[in-house]
């Protein structure tokens, strides 16, 4: 696979207990975990030296935010962008169709499903872009937004996710 993603900063491993509170922020109506979530990001990212201009969360299709009332990848973004003083960016940036649930898909098939998922409608010339999410698995869905952002000029895409599925096998942090 090729790799349009410039790192990945997930400073948490996708176990228990934090996977059950990651869980709840994503299915369980768990809205407000996603501040707590973006306030122990944070520290990580500065620790990292992570320098970007703007923030992007992982998108939802219109129809998995009307099941969920939310996008938690935004809700983390939210916060995290008022500790790093940077702006997430919303407008433009989209889901293009609903795919199946990444959960419980192996690397192939996530990387199908989400090939071509995303569409930005904006210029991102020179920019630096963090793309937010909750968990990386095997970062296929942020590089495929990766590829997107980098198509509308961004400069470089660096991922920042809670949490990593442990030992993922295709994911580089930083």
């Amino acid at each position: 696979m090729r790799w349009d993603v410039d790192g990945v900063v997930a400073p948490f491993s996708y176990e228990p207990p934090l996977d059950h509170y990651l869980h709840a922020l994503k299915y369980g109506g768990g809205r407000s975990l996603g501040r707590a979530f973006a306030l122990l990001l944070a520290p990580a990212l500065v620790a990292a030296r992570c320098r970007v201009d703007a923030l992007v969360a992982v998108p939802l299709h219109g129809s998995r935010l009307y099941e969920r009332g939310y996008n938690q990848a935004q809700e983390i973004a939210r916060t995290l962008a008022r500790a790093l003083h940077v702006p997430a960016l919303v407008q433009g940036i989209e889901r293009r169709g609903a795919a199946p649930a990444q959960a419980g898909q192996g690397a192939l098939e996530r990387r199908v499903h989400v090939a071509r998922a995303f569409r930005v409608r904006r210029d991102l010339a020179g920019r630096c872009i963090g793309i937010v999410d909750d968990v990386v698995t095997t970062g296929a869905t942020v590089n495929a937004l990766a590829v997107e952002l980098k198509a509308a000029g961004a400069a470089s895409c660096v991922a920042f996710a809670v949490a990593r599925t442990p030992e993922p096998a295709q994911t580089r942090n930083v």
